[in-house]
């Protein structure tokens, strides 16, 4: 099981926010970098970043911090929004960013995303509210069911889905088990837990039913996760 310290960035800084709402923005750091050497030093191999001006705009708008990230880190790097072409892709590949997440745009084009996962490192982020996913930086709703979106992905090449109840992101009120176990189960992919982690006991379940990782923001930046310890006693 890979744990996934998460940095999520708006206007240069690194923020949470709660129930992906961006007026919600509570601002952790003015110097992410900081933040991501501080999770190395911790024990974390993976990063995962989110482009919030990005994943609105549609286009990447926290350059900037993320080679700063990277230029400050050995920490491979999953990297999500505003991620909606090839161009982009190819930009962020090589700033030696890992592997990109396609959001929005798994769920309008499909067939793109699976020809894009024939050739590129690629997530999908299933990012959904009432079994309905979310898109745009989760401003828009559509009528596309969840379950149904991680079925079409079952044969494809992307390397994971990072599944999230967006009821539950930034809440602190414990992971959605059921719903990332039917994207487990509906896509035959590799998941990645995310949305509402409040303590241990939520990695310790991500770990007893063999999904591949977990994403941890709000309950680190609020105290209620020692990162270091689950660094020890999880991974």
């Amino acid at each position: 099981m890979i744990v996934f310290p998460a940095i999520d960035l708006k206007d240069g800084k690194a923020v949470r926010l709660t129930k992906g709402l961006m007026e919600t923005a509570k601002i952790y750091s003015d110097e992410p970098w900081e933040l991501a050497k501080r999770f190395e030093d911790m024990g974390a191999s993976w990063l995962h970043i989110v482009d919030l001006n990005g994943a609105f705009a549609g286009e990447p708008k926290n350059i900037e911090q993320i080679e700063k990230i990277r230029k400050n880190t050995n920490l491979k790097i999953q990297l999500g929004g505003g991620i909606r072409d090839e161009e982009t892709i190819k930009r962020y590949l090589d700033l030696g960013i890992n592997r990109l997440i396609l959001g929005s745009i798994a769920a309008k084009n499909p067939q793109m995303v699976k020809e894009l996962a024939k050739k590129y490192p690629i997530a999908v982020g299933i990012d959904a509210k009432d079994g309905k996913v979310a898109i745009d930086g989760w401003g828009k709703s559509s009528k596309i069911d969840a379950i149904e979106l991680a079925k079409e992905y079952e044969d494809s090449e992307i390397e994971c889905i990072i599944a999230t109840d967006i009821s539950k992101d930034g809440t602190l009120s414990g992971l959605n088990i059921d719903f990332i176990l039917d994207i487990m189960k509906a896509s035959k992919k590799n998941v990645i837990a995310s949305g509402g982690v409040k303590s241990e006991d939520d990695i310790k379940k991500v770990k007893e039913n063999g999904i591949y990782g977990v994403i941890v923001g709000k309950a680190f930046y609020e105290g209620k996760i020692d990162l270091e310890k689950v660094f020890k006693n999880f991974v």
